[in-house]
């Protein structure tokens, strides 16, 4: 049976930097209500803005699931790593997937195996799920030459947390394999953030998680900052104090978030959302008293520089 070739991944250039979007899922309708809940339909379809990239006419929000990839210092880097494949998990979008997020990442350039670091914003399911794959009935690092880096902060937390069974088994199978292998460090990110390559740093993003970081990429003039789940939607640059229903500090999360959206209304500089749908990325710009996403489009490119 044949089936078409993954798309060319969607890039944007940040300098000298080619920043790539390697998509693993849209996520579906249901998951908007119950993520954000206070982004009822009213709330969203009060932003014209957000339609038709970012939600629907009735209000519905659109998500995805995504890494990106770039070089950076000589480095290949992989931000953020899904959900992963043939996994059991309680969500049913997240459980037992079979996509071709592997051969998307190739075609981008970066094959597993040629990847030097792997970087988690934070240590939630839906972002730490290739950093394995099942070998001969067992979880191995996909990555097998990377460093994973998380923040000292986050891997510190889940360490001494009284996980539930479903939360157990993820780190299980997509983190504790990686820690075996000797592939995981955890870093100290000071509040000024830290760099981890040239051009390349972990921000501090904390209340969706303690440890939670933002990752931002230089480059001459030009900025990008990858969200990970400091900002989940659009919807969120409108109405900064909208959470998730998962915000371990909700409190602390909107901070980091109005702090974050401040620092880059009217810059210039590219946000790149971590589950943004298309077109994925922006420009922050002042509207009223809060914000909206100037969209830009990535270019579609067919290999890795």
């Amino acid at each position: 049976m044949h089936t078409a070739p993954p798309a060319a991944a969607p890039s944007w250039t940040v300098g000298s930097v080619v920043v790539r979007r390697i998509d693993e899922v849209p996520l579906p309708p249901q998951t908007g209500p119950w993520l954000l809940p206070a982004a009822t339909a009213d709330v969203v379809t009060e932003q014209d803005w957000l339609r038709p990239d970012f939600a629907d006419r009735g209000g519905v929000l659109r998500l995805d699931s995504h890494s990106f990839a770039l070089v950076v210092d000589g480095l290949r880097v992989v931000v953020d790593t899904g959900i992963g494949n043939g996994k059991t998990r309680a969500n049913p979008a997240w459980h037992d997937l079979r996509t071709d997020y592997l051969e998307r990442l190739a075609q981008a350039g970066f094959p597993p195996e040629s990847v030097d670091l792997v970087l988690l914003t934070h240590l939630h399911t839906d972002h730490v799920g290739w950093n394995t794959r099942e070998l001969d009935g067992t979880w191995v690092p996909t990555f097998p030459n990377a460093r994973y880096l998380a923040s000292k902060a986050e891997y510190d937390f889940w360490a001494a947390y009284d996980m539930d069974e479903a939360r157990a088994a993820m780190f299980r199978d997509s983190v504790h394999p990686v820690d075996e292998a000797g592939l995981l460090e955890a870093v100290d990110v000071p509040a000024v953030g830290v760099t981890v390559a040239a051009g390349l740093e972990l921000v501090p993003a904390p209340g969706h998680t303690p440890g939670h970081v933002a990752v931002r990429v230089t480059s001459g003039d030009a900025t990008a900052l990858i969200t990970g789940d400091c900002i989940h939607h659009p919807v969120q640059l409108a109405r900064p104090e909208i959470g998730s229903c998962v915000d371990i500090d909700p409190g602390r999360a909107e901070a980091t978030r109005r702090s974050l959206l401040a620092s880059l209304a009217d810059t210039g500089a590219l946000l790149l959302g971590t589950h943004f749908p298309p077109p994925t990325a922006g420009r922050v710009v002042t509207d009223g008293d809060a914000y909206r996403l100037a969209p830009v489009p990535g270019r579609t490119a067919d290999t890795a520089g």
